[in-house]
């Protein structure tokens, strides 16, 4: 499949491992060190899209990941210069635990065994540094509620990231839906995640033309 050169930026950008060791070192009262993964899929699961992988675990206990959830990333098919990342969730969540050191898990993964989820689209934009530089910011539309049901509870969260070259922003934050006032996540400002391991030579991308 062939991407445009902006699409397959972000997707190299996001693919990795990150941490964010100096972040929660400088600062330990207000973060916890933290370990993420974006791990491409072995094979293409939505046509016309790249499809990544995502969970994270505590620095200390990286064998009891959680949040599992899968970013699709696309171009608007009627302005390809316009990206979106749209999130599904896992209907069996236990039998893809650990997909993102274990790469193995994740083959077997299909659309079925995958649930939509409404209103958690991200638009991005970005900006171009250099001839193949980008800043890319994603959030939520204005006035969007991401929200779905997850145990038997409503679960509301506002999404966003940055994401560069080397470094991952996380604007993530919990929400509880009936005051609005965020619970959990980037309270105090974005989990500053730094990239060390790349994984954009999983991806199975090609560039226009």
């Amino acid at each position: 499949m062939s991407f445009s050169p902006e699409l397959i930026a972000l997707a190299r950008y996001l693919a990795g491992e990150f941490d964010n060791q100096a972040q929660a070192t400088a600062e330990p009262v207000w973060y916890v060190p933290l370990r993420l993964w974006h791990r491409p899929f072995p094979t293409p699961i939505f046509a016309d899209s790249i499809t990544l992988f995502v969970e994270q675990a505590n620095a200390l206990t990286l064998d009891q990941p959680y949040r599992q959830r899968i970013m699709q990333l696309y171009s608007s098919p009627e302005s390809p210069e316009h990206l979106h990342v749209q999130y599904h969730m896992l209907k069996d969540l236990k039998a893809v635990q650990g997909g993102g050191r274990h790469a193995e898990k994740l083959r077997q993964l299909t659309p079925e065994q995958l649930e939509f989820l409404p209103g958690c689209r991200l638009d991005v934009t970005y900006q171009q540094l250099s001839a193949n530089t980008y800043h890319f910011k994603a959030n939520l539309p204005e006035n969007t509620r991401c929200c779905f049901t997850y145990q038997n509870q409503t679960i509301q969260i506002d999404l966003g990231f940055e994401a560069m070259p080397n470094d991952f922003f996380s604007y993530d934050k919990g929400i509880n839906p009936q005051t609005g006032q965020a619970t959990w996540g980037a309270l105090l400002g974005p989990f500053r995640f730094v990239k060390c391991q790349d994984f954009a030579s999983e991806l199975s991308i090609q560039p226009h033309g």
